[in-house]
């Protein structure tokens, strides 16, 4: 016998609960100046309950080559790259729509 989704109650093969949560965010992209004149991407608005963060952070930083860190149900990449955590975003199941790009 299958799981069953402790939110949906349907099995856990047919549970929908992430794509609807993916569905209901409001995410932000914005770029800032760290000491000494550093960029750095921040990425806001991704709820730490329904994505795995940490695992999120970790592809984006080996897609970029680039360091960076979770804080604060943050995700924070050294160097701008804005547009390529878009489109990482999307691939992820994340809405076009409700990425803004600041």
């Amino acid at each position: 016998m299958s799981d069953v989704c402790p939110v949906c109650g349907m099995p856990k093969e047919l549970c929908i609960c992430g794509a609807i949560t993916k569905e209901q965010l409001q995410i932000k992209v914005r770029v800032a100046k760290k000491r000494y004149g550093r960029l750095m991407t921040i990425i806001e608005g991704i709820d730490p309950k329904a994505v795995d963060m940490k695992a999120l952070a970790k592809r984006m930083k080996q897609k970029f080559a680039c360091g960076g860190t979770v804080k604060n149900d943050t995700i924070e990449l050294q160097g701008d790259h804005r547009e390529k955590v878009k489109q990482i975003l999307i691939e992820e199941g994340f809405p076009p729509e409700n990425i803004e790009v600041i």
